[in-house]
């Protein structure tokens, strides 16, 4: 989350009445994230999360916040999109598409213990059973066509050693198939950043859902592992607690190591595309892209089977 539109208070004030929330007190800016404009915003009802999506389709956004409500209605503690007295869930604010949703409580963790990791694989398998009967969802935004079109477009634009990789790479997960693979709806984002944990330590929050879409349900896996998973215990614990919710099946078992080096590709390209093309705002995280291509380059060179 990052903050490039501001708004102003008495702006801020007028689009909130028709959702009926109170006095606006105070809103407050969000740096963490890359691809919306954040805010936190307290009224006399309470806290709640404002967010401005900077580049989003109409259709793809009443699919997430639709998805959102959908998940929340099945147990998984997810926001919720408030709507006003016509149903909108969202209405512009500054020339942007602007949803208010309910706030989590809670806080990340930045270094997860292997208990962490065994609870989220079972969240993980919770939201991809929950999600299974969303009707339409849209595919993976970010999924196998994307990963190949923005790697070619970004190759010119590459250090020597970065291009090498990158060809390589692509060619490989051209040659690659996941189409029979189980899938769903994905989160797609599930980095330590999108997950809450309460003082006793449980999950109760997991957040932004605006890289959602349909896919292999291992991809998401995989995400999650490549930023959760420090060593064989967490990893293990991860596979176990999801598992539980959703035994894999061994055409997954076999796919793991590939899928792991396409998500760590994915999140290489996003960082890429950001430090090579910057986006102007008040407050922008960029994130370093050379953790996701050394790990990718790890993978590729030892490839790590699935725990059993």
């Amino acid at each position: 989350m990052s903050v490039y539109t501001t708004i102003g208070r008495d702006e801020l004030a007028v689009w909130l009445q028709p959702l009926a929330r109170g006095e606006l007190i105070e809103h407050v800016g969000i740096a963490a994230g890359m691809q919306n404009s954040n805010y936190f915003v307290t009224t006399s009802q309470g806290r709640f999360v404002l967010t401005l999506f900077e580049r989003v389709a109409s259709s793809a956004l009443d699919f997430y916040l639709a998805l959102m409500d959908h998940l929340a209605g099945r147990g998984i503690p997810c926001p919720q999109p408030l709507a006003d007295a016509a149903g909108r869930r969202w209405r512009r604010l500054a020339g942007k598409p602007a949803a208010l949703l309910s706030c989590l409580p809670g806080s990340p963790l930045e270094i997860p213990a292997a208990a962490h990791c065994r609870e989220l694989g079972e969240m993980l398998g919770r939201l991809h059973l929950a999600a299974a009967d969303f009707p339409k969802p849209l595919p993976n935004p970010c999924g196998a066509d994307w990963r190949q079109a923005v790697g070619a477009a970004l190759l010119p634009q590459l250090l020597p050693a970065e291009r090498v990789l990158l060809a390589d790479e692509l060619a490989f997960q051209a040659a690659q198939d996941y189409r029979a693979l189980p899938r769903g709806v994905i989160h797609a984002d599930l980095f330590r950043d999108n997950v809450l944990w309460d003082a006793a330590g449980r999950l109760s929050g997991v957040l932004d859902f605006y890289f959602a879409g349909e896919d292999a349900w291992l991809f998401d896996l995989a995400v999650v592992a490549n930023d959760w998973c420090f060593n064989d215990a967490t990893l293990a614990e991860l596979f176990a607690g999801y598992a539980a919710q959703r035994p894999l099946t061994p055409a997954e078992m076999a796919a793991w190591p590939a899928l792991r080096r396409a998500a760590a590709l994915r999140f290489w390209l996003l960082r890429l595309e950001v430090r090579q093309r910057p986006r102007a705002g008040e407050v922008v995280t960029v994130k370093d892209p050379d953790h996701f291509g050394r790990m990718l380059q790890r993978f590729r060179l030892a490839p790590e089977a699935a725990p059993r």
